[in-house]
């Protein structure tokens, strides 16, 4: 096994002992689910339900037609109690299908396991469009869609993405431990749809354990590759360019140089789907961060409010100060504890108000530092300037829309200039002025 890295990234401390030894476990059912119409990359979904209707668990509940979306299912059954708006790890209120659970769990009457083998790849595709299952890494991009390339590009390698190079998360490397078989298996089908003959994982060498355990697993075609433990190993960009010495060029796709991405637990989900026949209602969420109690790997429905997962892990330790749906790197900061666990929820991440620092900003001193370590490539501070002082079409010329957003130039800098941020705000006004 090679040790490979990419220019670049930053070590943040990792902070993953505080769950990484926690099995996976299962919570109680919630009396009450909510469901947002909009999970995934692309068009929401609209509701196929209504107020007091009876679902079953895995019952589709919301679809809409449109190539780039996902439909959204029952996580148990119940009745639908309201359809409205409801907290969202945006910020913003999205229409949610609210369900209370009769306590049953009972299984919508269609649903039977499915022998992937005797399907042709569309008939696949078409499964896994309708399981609802997205990239489950955080993005959330419906599988179907990507694994549906133009007839004009080859693919010649799937590489599953093990890094987890977030810090503090570890559901990826549990079920690296706990489900390898699926691991490969889903593998096996995304080689199958493509008609590729190589499939690789990538881990970071942080997790040389779980590579042993998916090595006893391995198909013909199959391989490990141990990355260096750095941030962003994860990112498609970096994996493709550390393994494959393939440069994914500017605006463009991983499919541009053969390539298709997926992470561990989205190959998990498909295997998972064929074997039992239900939809994407559930997901591995690393529950942690000094500010909880105890520190766990939960398997969660989708909709569950976030408060029953910090129940379970015993509370707060201390007055919360910050909690965050995904890892402290591209996490997002939410705002009540209603909001519920969605596909993209890789993990909860409570910092107590101790750990919040409010530091002045202070003038840029030309250390060069975010140079360093934009994977990229780019001149963070330059971009950021410019978009500080509204001069959108500059920033895009010095490579706005090609930022990951990884956040390594605000880490490093020891101005605490909020690097990202403000080319984030560049790409927003960018995007907005496309669509006038």
């Amino acid at each position: 096994m090679g040790f490979l890295t990419f220019r670049g990234g930053v070590h943040p401390p990792t902070k993953k002992d505080l769950s990484k030894s926690s099995p996976i476990t299962s919570i109680a059912l919630p009396e009450r689910f909510f469901i947002p119409t909009q999970q995934h990359t692309g068009a929401p979904a609209q509701p196929l339900v209504k107020v007091k209707d009876y679902v079953y668990k895995g019952q589709k509940i919301g679809d809409a037609q449109s190539f780039v979306t996902s439909p959204i299912h029952a996580p148990t059954s119940g009745f639908v109690r309201k359809i409205g708006f409801h907290p969202h790890p945006t910020g913003k209120p999205v229409l949610t299908i609210e369900i209370e659970s009769d306590g049953k769990d009972e299984v919508f009457p269609d649903i039977s396991p499915i022998s992937w083998e005797n399907l042709s790849p569309d008939e696949i595709r078409r499964k896994i469009r309708e399981a609802g299952i997205v990239g489950l890494g955080g993005a959330a991009f419906p599988t179907h869609v990507k694994i549906t390339p133009p007839p004009e590009k080859k693919i010649d390698v799937v590489i599953l993405n093990g890094a987890e190079c977030e810090p503090y998360l570890t559901i990826d490397y549990r079920l690296m431990l706990e489900k390898p078989e699926l691991i490969i298996e889903g593998l096996q089908i995304l080689m199958y749809v493509l008609g590729v003959k190589k499939g690789i994982i990538a881990i970071e060498d942080n997790k040389k354990d779980a590579g042993e355990i998916l090595k006893k697993y391995l198909k013909k075609d199959m391989e490990i590759v141990v990355l260096k433990t750095k941030y962003p190993q994860g990112s498609e960009k970096q994996l493709i360019k550390a393994i494959l010495g393939r440069e994914v060029p500017s605006g463009g796709l991983p499919l541009d140089v053969g390539v298709i991405v997926n992470n561990v637990g989205t190959a998990c989900a498909i295997a998972e789907h064929f074997k039992t026949g239900l939809p994407l209602i559930s997901r591995g969420v690393t529950v942690t961060g000094e500010g909880i109690k105890e520190p766990k790997n939960l398997n969660v429905r989708i909709g569950t409010p976030v408060f029953k997962l910090i129940e379970e892990c015993g509370g707060f330790s201390d007055v919360p100060g910050k909690v965050i749906f995904g890892g402290p790197m591209m996490g997002v900061t939410i705002y009540s504890l209603a909001t519920p666990i969605v596909k993209g929820t890789s993990g909860v991440l409570v910092f107590p108000r101790s750990f919040i620092k409010n530091n002045d900003t202070l003038a840029c001193v030309r250390c060069g530092r975010c140079l360093d370590v934009c994977p990229m490539n780019l001149i963070p501070t330059v971009i950021a300037e410019y978009s500080r002082l509204r001069k959108t079409e500059l920033a895009e010329k010095e490579g706005a829309l090609d930022c990951m957003e990884c956040g390594s130039c605000s880490y490093i800098c020891p101005s605490r200039r909020p690097l990202v941020q403000w080319i984030r705000m560049a790409k927003s006004e960018i995007f907005e002025k496309r669509r006038k």
